[in-house]
């Protein structure tokens, strides 16, 4: 058997493979030949160990630091009022703009009253009439008592008559009530403000037919000021905020906005609840704020710092803790101005600060900014820390 040569059409793919593959060696040999002295050393560091990096760099110091627990809170007013008629009738007039602040006691609408005065009107009638009935029979047992004694009128008859006045003088007490009950009603038709506060919404309008059992009511009034916070703490927090009750100290209370960026109040814790909630494991406590200004508004959402304590302790920015897989440490700057990595261990944090309970001493220098860019024994130029504003910069 004759074997063929393969043709030319089978060889051209392995002759363009060849081709590329000598084009690619070729091609890295000319980048190493030209960038051999930027490949990276041997250490597996991507900078050299002489190069100075800039960072912006804190001191530790030693102050006082607030333990306070962060939780949510919800502003509740401490009253709140549906204001209802206690009278059904037509309204004729309501006496309160919508959103106003009331006081206890003022105007705030008026039941048609004509019913009512007739009502009062007759159950007066009726009284006086009782009256006059009890006043002839109180002469009668006069004389009945005067001709008993000369032997004229029975002692039957003068029991019955003054059984009879003893009938006036109860139907004399049925008769004051029913005319004090009269007025009552008639004093109902004008509706007063039970406590102050700022009103709502108005919940009918004049012409309309009010009844007692109406769920809306007329409107809400709601105490603006004082104010309170209901939160909620876990009960491992408990322990530190039933000792600072026991010594009967202020606990101060801060009310912020829904993204933590501004302080709204600044209140006082007011009172705890008495039981844990199984379901949750969560304590309710209520947060008392003097609200002068109305910046807490009823049913708002607020996250409250309470402070249960205050201690000594070393305390650095939160920017300079770096988290790794052996736990916390910080980029501390030494003399010679080489920064070493330091293992902490971590204490209470209020806002930006957080203490180190061991790991750091006061006075050393922890790195803030240029933390990406730093190893250990690196060189590092500390950038001064920009003036304030209206202050002349410093040289540097």
């Amino acid at each position: 058997m004759t074997t063929r040569p393969p043709s030319r059409s089978r060889l051209r793919p392995f002759a363009g493979l060849l081709l590329l593959a000598l084009l690619f060696a070729g091609g890295f040999g000319a980048w190493r030949h030209f960038s051999g002295s930027a490949a990276p050393p041997r250490d597996g560091g991507w900078r050299s160990g002489n190069e100075v990096v800039p960072v912006r760099v804190a001191t530790a110091q030693r102050e006082a630091l607030a333990l306070r627990l962060k939780t949510l809170g919800t502003v509740t007013p401490l009253n709140t009022v549906t204001v209802r008629s206690r009278v059904e009738g037509e309204l004729v007039r309501v006496a309160f703009e919508e959103g106003q602040q009331v006081k206890a006691g003022d105007l705030l609408a008026e039941i048609d009253p004509r019913p009512f005065q007739v009502r009062l009107a007759q159950v007066q009638g009726q009284q006086q009439q009782n009256l006059a009935e009890l006043a002839n029979a109180q002469a009668d047992l006069a004389r009945y008592r005067d001709l008993q004694g000369k032997g004229y009128v029975s002692g039957q008859q003068l029991g019955t008559q003054e059984a009879l006045v003893r009938q006036y003088e109860a139907r004399r007490q049925v008769d004051q009530a029913a005319v004090d009950d009269a007025r009552l009603q008639l004093a109902y038709t004008r509706i007063t403000a039970p406590i102050g506060g700022r009103i709502g919404l108005r919940g009918v309008d004049v012409g309309n037919l009010v009844r007692t059992g109406d769920a809306d009511g007329i409107a809400t009034i709601t105490q603006m000021a004082p104010i309170s916070v209901l939160f909620t703490i876990p009960e491992t927090d408990l322990p530190a905020v039933l000792a600072a009750v026991r010594e009967d100290r202020t606990l101060p209370a801060e009310a912020w906005d829904r993204e933590e960026r501004q302080a709204l109040a600044t209140g006082t814790l007011a009172s705890l609840d008495n039981r844990i909630d199984t379901t949750t494991g969560t304590l309710r406590l209520r947060a008392l704020f003097e609200n002068a200004d109305e910046s807490l508004y009823p049913n708002q959402f607020v996250n409250l710092r309470l402070q249960v304590s205050s201690a000594d302790a070393i305390v650095i920015p939160n920017a300079a803790v770096q988290f790794g897989a052996k736990g916390n440490y910080v980029y501390v700057v030494g003399d010679d101005n080489k920064v070493g990595i330091r293992a902490i261990t971590l204490g209470t944090a209020d806002g930006e600060r957080i203490a180190v309970t061991h790991g750091i001493a006061a006075g050393e220098r922890v790195v803030l900014e240029g933390l990406d860019r730093l190893r250990e024994g690196a060189v590092v130029e500390i950038i001064p820390d920009a003036p304030a504003s209206g202050e002349p910069a410093g040289r540097s």
